[in-house]
């Protein structure tokens, strides 16, 4: 399907380095955003949960994980949808770390509903024709993909602990599934991947996890480390020197 114009809608002006955070239910993806509060020139995107609870007074992800067969093709619609508000939202922050993206949407948990049987065919194709529509015509920032790389068991307890309503119902096995999903698109490249992955060790407990962060801050800061070095070189540089003492 070609772009509906020469250049994709919103391809032009300056671009944030964006990050896309990826992994399982229950990974840590929250918690690693948070541990980038502290950066001033970090926009932080969390996966707009409440809006799934709260479409228009439904709770969409509620009735997905009850009646998954009716409410499947709905919820990952209005998914697709709001992700792609997140993917087009505007900022004047250098880096910008997303909770998830359209991609995982599409590679892990469209393919999941799939194989269940939640997603009839054509629902699927309807999907998947939305997708193709949108990365041919709208651009999607993507510069690095930070996996948190964690084992089903792990995300099942933390799961349960934190005790969310609508994921009472989730079982072992469909984590299990979201995993080799992750595990075959981000590892594997089973699927295209938009940006270079980081892979981090997301199995670690509080305690010890931040300094597995700490391991992707070079990365994910690397346009704020080099405006800042720049921006130093400028005003350090002899030609400014000898205008100064003058």
């Amino acid at each position: 399907m070609p772009p509906i114009a020469n250049e994709k809608l919103g391809a032009s002006g300056k671009k944030p380095f964006t990050v896309f955070v990826e992994g399982n239910i229950g990974s840590g993806k929250t918690t690693f955003l948070n541990h980038f509060q502290k950066f001033n020139d970090v926009c932080l995107l969390t996966e707009p949960v409440e809006k799934w609870r709260n479409c228009g007074g439904v709770n969409l992800l509620d009735l997905m994980y009850k009646e998954s067969h009716r409410w499947a093709m709905p919820f990952q619609t209005y998914v697709t949808l709001t992700m792609l508000d997140m993917h087009t939202c505007q900022t004047d922050k250098s880096v910008k770390l997303m909770e998830r993206s359209l991609f995982s949407a599409r590679n892990c948990f469209v393919e999941s509903m799939l194989a269940s049987g939640s997603l009839h065919q054509g629902m699927y194709n309807v999907l998947q024709e939305w997708y193709d529509f949108i990365c041919c015509n709208i651009h999607i920032q993507a510069d690095l993909i930070v996996y948190l790389q964690t084992s089903p068991e792990v995300v099942y307890e933390r799961m349960k602990q934190r005790a969310r309503s609508e994921e009472s119902c989730v079982p072992l096995e469909y984590l299990k599934e979201l995993h080799e999903l992750h595990e075959n698109w981000l590892i594997h490249g089973a699927s295209p991947r938009p940006a270079p992955v980081l892979v981090l060790n997301a199995d670690l407990d509080l305690n010890t996890i931040g300094t597995e962060y700490e391991r992707s801050e070079t990365s994910i800061l690397k346009p704020i480390l080099i405006e800042n070095t720049n921006q130093h070189a400028i005003l350090t540089s002899p030609a400014k020197r000898a205008k100064t003492d003058f």
